[in-house]
C-alpha cells in the first residue's frame, strides 16, 4: 500500500539531563501539563496533519511508553494496515543491536518503510512541546523540489551556539550546516525535523551504515553528506511555540508556559487537538478552604488548601493550610497539612508529611521530589 509521506518518531532518548524524572522512564514518556505525556503533541501533530502511518522507534525504558502508546487509538492510528506499529531495536536487522544514532535508527526500519514505498518521509522526535501542520512543510519541500528540508526557529542570539545552525540564502537554501558553532552566522536553529524524499535518503543511509567513523546520525553525517554532493536542501520557517525540554529548567518553564493566556501553544484549542489516553476519574473538588489562582487542576483532585501558578495532575490531595507555588504535581501525589512548596516538581505516588517545606527557589533550577528526597527531610 503506497503511502504519500511515513513519519519515523524517534521516542528512544534516555534523557539524563532530566534527572531522576527519567531514572526509569524514556524521556518522550515524562508527564507534561496536567494529564498529558510528552509524546502526546508529536502524535497529535501527526494526526492532525492526517499523518496516519507511523512508526514509534522506542529504546531507553520503553515500558510505560509502550503502555501509554498503545495501538494509537487517541490519535484514531489503530489501523490494521498501517496505523501506529512501535519499532523495537530488538527487532533489528543486525542482530538486533541498540540504536547508535538517529539515521542508524531509521537505517535499521528501512524494512518497515518500503512496505509504504512512499516519496517522503518525516523524520520527528517525541521530547518536544510544539503544535505544527506537517502538510505546510510537505508543501514547503514539493515547491522548493527540494531532496530534503529542515525546520528551522529563530532563537535568542545569546543561545544560537546550543544548536545546531543553518546557513542558508534569501530563497532558504541551505548550503552550511554548523553544529553548535562558538561564533554563529545566524539563529536559524534546527528543530530536528526533517521531511527527505526516501529514494534520496535511502540511499545515503545505506552508504552511511558502512562507514565505520560515522556517528550514524542526522546532523553530524546525513546532512553534511547531502550538503556536499550538492543536494537541494532547504528550510521551512515554523513561527509557533517549540520548547526542547531536555532539562529540568526547560521542563518546568514549558509547564509554566501553559499558565500564559497569550501562549500560542494551547491545550484547548479546538481546532489543533492534543490527544492522549483517557483517564476516568471524578471531577476535581475543592472545599470551601481552596484557594485556586491561575492553575490547572485536574480530575480526581482534592484541594483544601492554596494553589497559585501550578499545574496539578489527576488524584492530587492537597491538604489544609498548605501552599502550592509554582509547582509541578505528578498524577497521585499526597501533600499533608500546613506544607509550603515553593518552585518544586513532585513525581507519581510521592507523599509530602505534614509541616514539610520545600523551597525551589534556593536551588539554580525547580528541586524535583521522590520518595528518597522524602525520606532525608524526614
Amino acid at each position: 500500500m503506497k503511502k504519500q509521506c511515513v513519519g519515523m518518531l524517534l521516542a528512544g532518548g534516555e534523557g539524563k539531563r532530566l534527572g531522576l524524572l527519567t531514572k526509569d522512564l524514556a524521556k518522550p514518556a515524562v508527564p507534561f501539563g496536567g494529564k498529558y505525556r510528552i509524546i502526546d503533541f508529536t502524535l497529535s501533530n501527526c494526526s492532525n496533519s492526517g499523518i496516519q502511518t507511523v512508526g514509534v522507534l522506542t529504546q531507553y525504558s520503553p515500558l510505560v511508553l509502550h503502555k501509554h502508546i498503545g495501538i494509537g487509538k487517541p490519535w484514531d492510528m489503530d489501523r490494521q494496515f498501517d496505523g501506529l506499529t512501535i519499532l523495537s531495536p530488538y527487532t533489528a536487522k543486525r542482530g538486533g543491536s541498540w540504536y547508535s544514532g538517529t539515521a542508524d535508527a531509521i537505517y535499521q526500519n528501512i524494512h518497515y518503510i518500503d512496505q509504504y514505498d512512499p516519496d517522503y518521509i518525516l523524520v520527528i522526535s517525541g521530547d518536544h512541546i510544539y503544535q505544527m501542520n506537517y502538510d505546510d512543510l510537505i508543501q514547503h519541500h514539493e515547491e522548493k523540489q527540494s531532496d530534503a528540508t529542515i525546520s528551522v526557529i529563530e532563537v535568542p542570539w545569546e543561545e544560537a551556539s546550543r544548536f545546531g545552525i543553518l546557513n542558508t540564502k534569501d530563497n532558504l537554501e541551505i548550503y552550511e550546516f554548523d553544529e553548535k558553532p562558538k561564533e554563529p552566522k545566524n539563529n536559524l536553529a534546527s528543530m530536528g525535523i526533517y521531511i527527505f524524499n526516501w529514494k534520496t535518503l535511502r540511499s545515503y543511509l545505506l552508504d552511511d551504515a558502512e562507514q565505520t567513523d560515522s556517528d550514524h546520525d542526522f546532523g553530524k553525517d546525513i546532512i553534511p553528506a547531502m550538503l556536499n554532493d550538492g543536494k537541494r536542501m532547504f528550510a521551512y520557517r515554523f513561527e509557533g511555540y517549540w520548547k526542547d525540554v531536555g532539562t529540568i529548567q526547560s521542563y518546568w518553564e514549558a509547564n509554566m508556559d501553559l499558565l500564559e493566556e497569550d501562549l500560542s501553544v494551547s491545550l484547548n484549542n479546538k481546532e489543533w487537538r492534543t490527544y492522549s489516553q483517557d483517564v476516568n476519574y471524578p471531577p476535581q473538588f475543592l472545599d470551601s478552604r481552596a484557594v485556586v489562582e491561575n492553575s490547572l487542576i485536574n480530575s480526581g483532585s482534592w484541594i483544601s488548601g492554596t494553589v497559585k501558578n501550578s499545574i496539578l495532575f489527576q488524584c492530587v490531595e492537597v491538604g489544609t493550610g498548605t501552599t502550592i507555588n509554582k509547582s509541578i504535581i505528578h498524577p497521585h501525589v499526597k501533600i499533608g497539612k500546613n506544607c509550603t512548596i515553593e518552585r518544586a516538581i513532585i513525581m507519581e505516588n510521592v507523599v509530602i508529611p505534614d509541616n514539610t517545606v520545600i523551597d525551589g527557589t534556593k536551588e539554580t533550577e525547580p528541586v524535583v521530589i521522590n520518595d528518597e528526597y522524602v525520606e532525608q527531610l524526614t
